[in-house]
């Protein structure tokens, strides 16, 4: 007795034989000796359980990422791996510690697309002949030990405050080379200063100050400081 079936890209083992559908149709097994796996030709997306890593600099990170990849040839998939999907899991696992094993955690930080790509390429190659296509690699987040942030934080701090002193040191270098050569300006015409002096009693007298200080020439007060 013969039992028919539709199907839509099968795989079929017929007496030890693995034979391929490759397009929807009726396909004809026996059900006491044939049998037949479904194969999803999706992509299938997973995640990768956070991964602890020694990076090339002995830094220990915590690292995690997501997998997409699809079965490109079902005999394959079928007939060489018990399980591909769980095989494909495990070396993601695996690959990531590798990969990230060869990195300074500098690198991690600033080329993770650089390292996906490294490890979309590692395991296409090597779950090929699974009939896997590993199409995309993406690393999620990278968690530093506790210590090691608070180092972090506190070189950033350092940094800013350095970086602050430069920029005060310098407008204090600006400032004393303006008045360096207000000084000189100053020198060469003395009606400048005289000038000056008018404009800041007017400055004073128009914000109606209760005090007003006159300030007097040097030469003034060394005569008063004589008699």
């Amino acid at each position: 007795m013969h039992h028919d079936m539709h199907v839509d890209l099968k795989q079929l083992f017929v007496k030890n034989y693995l034979h391929s559908c490759d397009s929807a149709g009726l396909f004809f097994i026996l059900p006491c000796t044939d049998s037949f796996i479904n194969v999803d030709m999706r992509t299938i997306t997973f995640d990768i359980p956070p991964q602890e890593v020694l990076t090339k600099d002995s830094v220990t990170v915590s690292v995690d990422g997501v997998v997409y990849y699809r079965v490109q040839n079902a005999t394959l998939a079928v007939a060489n791996i018990t399980n591909a999907d769980a095989a494909t899991r495990l070396l993601a696992q695996t690959t990531l510690r590798n990969v990230l094993g060869t990195k300074s955690l500098a690198e991690i930080l600033s080329d993770r697309e650089e390292i996906a790509h490294s490890m979309q390429s590692t395991l296409d190659d090597a779950t090929d002949d699974w009939g896997i296509k590993v199409e995309r690699v993406e690393i999620k987040d990278v968690k530093l030990p506790v210590q090691l942030q608070r180092a972090m934080a506190a070189e950033a701090e350092a940094t800013r405050e350095a970086r602050a002193k430069v920029i005060a040191a310098e407008g204090e270098m600006n400032a004393s080379r303006a008045l360096k050569e207000a000084s000189l300006v100053i020198a060469e015409s003395p009606s400048g200063l005289q000038l000056r002096y008018l404009q800041t009693l007017s400055t004073i007298a128009a914000e109606k100050n209760s005090t007003i200080i006159f300030p007097l020439p040097m030469e003034m007060m060394q005569a008063f400081m004589k008699r």
